[in-house]
């Protein structure tokens, strides 16, 4: 599976036209560095950071240099990397969420009954990112942590989410959301993946069989608010080796149902405020 992330998209030229008067364009630019850094690229050099923001190398180095006065940045002269420090812009984030506190012992006892993978995420622009994770095994070939983030087309929690959308919110993810081809299976169809949600909006539950990542099934369901709002999504995964589509819908979706009502019925009671992760 490719997971080479595109370019950082920021204007570089001026400020873009939508942008408020507010709009604090450095600000931008620095959080772009911080972003061209993932998983498959934890060491850039200065290069390689201007191509990926869309920055020239002299502003580069600059943020670079600022961002490693700072203790976020590391180098060595050539190479650049992120430093743990950089945890603490998420973790003020994080650690006001009730949703992953909640969600968690649920997770660890749904794990424990079915023994496979089970994952919390939530919907951010057109992706789904992880809040919470049990991983009994590992069935993908890039490692999934919180803070993790799939395109949503082609995930079973993000099919969920898409479906708890308004009509007027899914339009608008159809008017910026782009459908690569991730296998042989990725629904690229607008108008299949729009017969899928309402599949899934009927049903209660969603399945992608391959669609992500060959070998790789899943199954979600969605945690709604105490006004009914879908705000998260649980699911299981599993591998396509050991397990039918048939066998997941029987064996799979009656328990992840259940862990779905049960962490609803803890974070309402848990932090009827702020519900909404």
């Amino acid at each position: 599976m490719d997971v080479t992330r595109p370019p950082v998209e920021i204007e570089v030229d001026g400020e873009p036209a939508h942008r408020g008067a507010h709009h604090v364009q450095s600000l931008e630019r620095g959080l772009a560095v911080i972003k061209a850094f993932h998983a498959d690229a934890a060491e850039l050099t200065l290069s390689d950071v201007a191509r990926a923001t869309g920055l020239t190398r002299a502003a580069a180095r600059r943020f670079l240099l600022t961002l490693a006065d700072l203790g976020y940045v590391r180098t060595d002269g050539k190479y650049f990397s992120l430093t743990a420090r950089v945890l603490e812009l998420g973790y003020s984030y994080l650690s006001s969420m009730t949703l992953p506190e909640v969600a968690q012992p649920h997770l660890e006892h749904l794990s424990a009954d079915v023994h496979e993978s089970s994952s919390v995420s939530v919907l951010e622009g057109t992706d789904i990112v992880y809040v919470a994770r049990v991983a009994v095994s590992r069935i993908m070939t890039v490692s999934i942590n919180v803070g993790t983030r799939f395109p949503a087309y082609a995930t079973s929690m993000g099919h969920v989410l898409l479906a708890g959308l308004s009509k007027a919110e899914l339009e608008a993810y159809f008017v910026v959301a782009s459908f690569d081809r991730l296998t042989d299976r990725t629904v690229t169809s607008p108008d299949r993946l729009r017969a899928e949600l309402a599949k899934v909006r009927e049903q209660g539950w969603a399945m992608v069989d391959q669609e992500l990542e060959e070998g790789l099934r899943s199954v979600a369901a969605p945690i709604h608010d105490r006004a009914g709002r879908v705000v998260a999504a649980v699911n299981l995964s599993t591998h396509a080796s050991r397990t039918t589509a048939e066998s997941v819908e029987t064996e799979l979706v009656p328990p992840l149902l259940e862990a779905a009502r049960t962490i609803e019925a803890d974070l309402a009671i848990a932090a009827p405020g702020r519900a909404r992760a």
